[in-house]
């Protein structure tokens, strides 16, 4: 799918959002590190205040006693819930690079705009994240994938088109020479002019309506647009150039003699319409069946920005169920069709610009999403990205508007998640039609076509016989003759156009045939089209396409924005509430104090963890148990095994959940297990916290 207004402008730059959390007010205690540690008993007042009393001496006090206080300690200090916080892009960015989630490519050496690098724990989420989408989607779909060549021949790309059109339009400063994408430099223009208190009601509307159209004006309107708003470099205020289009293709030479040009994919979806014929044939010859792909993709972006966001190299997740063009339902659409959602259709978006709240059924119902299978796959990607750690809040699906949208799809919807630099498209749904398999199929040669016979058997169809002159055309129209040819023998299945075609060559004797802008006049004498009748034993057609393409990068940055939070208001104890399935890691093993006599229990543990296929983290520091918990917390570990000095006697071990900082008291033996369902989604904190008893100050 091509994203070409991909990063979508507010009004302004939203820079905080409020995260809605319980506010828990807390008292911190002080852990003493001397001799004399103090013995707290927790009266939870009204407001959720900690208080401590009691004083007694450690030479009193038994090695379990003083294991379960540290423990209760260290909650008081977490609090139990996720706490109010205004969300802090600053704070989530410097997490995110302090931890080595990603990084700008090639730092030392300055680095180059729009590259990135994953560091272990985001590799470890972009890894979990493909895991799971294949598990939702080409497992439990039975789709087909494919692994095609990023390095692309031209030839290719013209066909789709890519080579003539995957263009945004540029200016420059004509003085500094600094380039800028020009749809961009005229939102932010006109995101500023909104700014003036003084602007009249009318004026609001029309520079809102530019923000709307910007993305998508032609050069023409782009250039006046330009003018009339009197847009200038925003850096040093010079003038720009005009408007002028640049190929955001990456392009290159394949072997060494120059003569063959490729381009690195800036999209993985031709790889599969150029395969589609082996495709069918693996598939036994029968649709619909879907053939998915997992890749990187490239874009020589104009001004890279915003993170993830947009970037030049970026790892795609696309699907393309072929279908039948007359059958367009889904066996399994009654699965999800109560399913609600949250919709901004078109008309919505010139008129009332409200989102609109209904089920998938209605939806397809009413005619809003235009088929069963546009729908179904809609409905599956929301399944999903609400699974990873989406808000459903702040997740909408946005329906393309006629300026937006392909001339050859039928509909198209944006998956978009709101995050501080306001909702941002991460994964398009469109119905393209038979646009890709047709052009592909003319350009190659090659038949890219279905043949599906007739249930009922054999039957009789309207057919015309075609009957041409070809002497006389290739008489007439000399070296250009083939195209008339050619489109005139492919009217024997195009019965109506066939028969007007005939109808007006009787009239009037002639009938200008336009192919590719060239006008050929076909006379009576060239050509006669008879309607006939001919025995069948089923139809061919070009199957249509319904495609969802995943920006991963995309959904990874709105994943960790969603999922960041501070505790307590302190910005340093940053917390990462990722969702056990994609977590980089899922569970932290912590013994409570560097001593002997728990080594063992750490071996033991790791052993049993990686027999289990569960990555974990060992922290055997000389930090206090607190400091450990809060770094695992900011990698987004969902649950981390403490060893105490119960640990020993009883073969137990605490097991804390990140959010809430519950614990519960757990043996060993039944870990791998109950780690096993929390990652995957097979049971939940809840069960496990009345399955075992809760670690607290009353617990032995």
């Amino acid at each position: 799918m091509i994203f070409r207004n991909s990063l979508l402008s507010s009004a302004s730059v939203i820079n905080k959002v409020k995260l809605q959390r319980v506010v828990v007010s807390t008292t911190t205690p002080a852990l003493a590190s001397t001799p004399l540690i103090r013995r707290c008993l927790f009266s939870t007042t009204n407001n959720n205040t900690i208080n401590t009393t009691n004083t007694i001496n450690n030479n009193t006090t038994s090695t379990t006693l003083i294991s379960k206080l540290k423990h209760q300690l260290v909650d008081s200090i977490n609090s139990n819930n996720m706490e109010a916080s205004t969300f802090s892009r600053s704070g989530l960015e410097d997490l995110l690079k302090r931890r080595f989630f990603y990084i700008q490519s090639f730092q030392i050496y300055r680095g180059v705009a729009g590259l990135y690098d994953y560091g272990p724990p985001g590799c470890a989420v972009k890894s979990n994240l493909i895991n799971f989408w294949r598990q939702h989607f080409v497992l439990s779909e039975d789709m087909l994938e494919v692994d095609c060549s990023a390095l692309t021949p031209e030839v290719v790309l013209e066909a789709s088109g890519h080579v003539a059109k995957f263009s945004d339009f540029m200016v420059k400063d004509e003085l500094t020479k600094a380039y800028y994408r020009a749809d961009h430099l005229l939102e932010g223009h006109v995101e500023k002019m909104l700014e003036d208190p003084k602007l009249t009601p009318e004026k609001i509307a029309e520079l809102k309506h530019v923000l709307t159209k910007a993305g998508d004006y032609p050069i023409e309107e782009l250039k006046a647009a330009l003018t009339k708003y009197n847009v200038k470099a925003p850096e040093t205020n010079n003038a720009i150039s005009e408007p002028y289009p640049f190929n955001l293709m990456f392009k290159t030479q394949i072997g060494p003699s120059g003569h063959s040009v490729g381009y690195l994919r800036p999209e993985t979806a031709q790889g599969i319409f150029v395969n589609f014929r082996r495709l069918l044939d693996f598939n036994g010859g029968k649709l619909p069946f879907a053939a998915a792909q997992i890749g990187n993709a490239y874009r020589n972006e104009i001004a890279p920005r915003s993170g993830l966001l947009r970037v030049r190299e970026f790892t795609m997740a696309e699907i393309e169920h072929f279908v039948n063009p007359e059958d367009k339902t889904h066996p399994n659409f009654a699965e999800i069709a109560d399913i609600k959602t949250n919709l901004l259709s078109a008309a919505a978006q010139d008129t009332t610009k409200e989102i609109e709240v209904t089920t998938f059924g209605e939806a397809v119902a009413k005619g809003l999403i235009n088929n069963q299978t546009l729908a179904y796959f809609m409905a599956r990607t929301q399944q999903f990205l609400h699974t990873v750690g989406i808000k459903p809040a702040r997740l909408r699906f946005r329906q393309h508007q006629s300026n937006e949208m392909a001339h050859y799809a039928s509909d198209c919807w944006d998956a978009e998640i709101h995050t501080s630099y306001g909702w941002v498209e991460c994964v398009g749904h469109a119905d393209r039609s038979c646009y890709d398999l047709t052009v592909h199929s003319k350009c190659s040669g090659t038949s890219l076509t279905v043949f599906e016979e007739f249930k009922e058997g054999p039957k009789m169809v309207d057919s015309i016989d075609v009957n041409m002159n070809k002497g006389l055309m290739g008489k007439t129209f000399k070296k250009e003759a083939k195209a008339p040819m050619d489109y005139l023998a492919a009217l024997a299945d195009k019965v109506d156009e066939a028969l007007a075609i005939q109808q007006q060559l009787t009239e009037k004797g002639v009938y200008t045939l336009t192919i590719d802008g060239v006008a050929f006049n076909v006379t009576k004498e060239m050509v006669t089209l008879t309607k006939t009748q001919k025995k069948v034993a089923g139809v061919t057609y070009s199957p249509h396409v319904i495609e969802p393409s995943f920006g991963l990068g995309r959904i990874i940055y709105a994943i960790l924005e969603h999922a960041y939070w501070v505790r307590g208001g302190d910005e340093q104890r940053g917390v990462l509430s990722l969702a056990p399935i994609i977590a980089p890691v899922k569970c932290s093993v912590l013994p409570l104090t560097t001593s002997e006599k728990l080594a063992p229990f750490v071996s033991k543990i790791i052993k049993i963890l990686k027999e289990a296929g569960i990555s974990n983290k060992v922290d055997d520091t000389g930090n206090a148990i607190g400091r450990k918990y809060a770094r695992t917390d900011e990698i987004g570990i969902p649950f981390g095994i403490t060893i105490d000095f119960t640990t020993p006697e009883d073969q137990t071990v605490t097991l804390r959940e990140r959010d809430t900082t519950k614990q519960v008291r757990i043996p060993i033996a039944d870990l791998a297990e109950t780690l096993k369902k929390l990652c995957d989604n097979t049971t939940t904190w809840d069960v496990v916290s009345t399955t075992y008893p809760i670690y607290d100050s009353n617990s032995e």
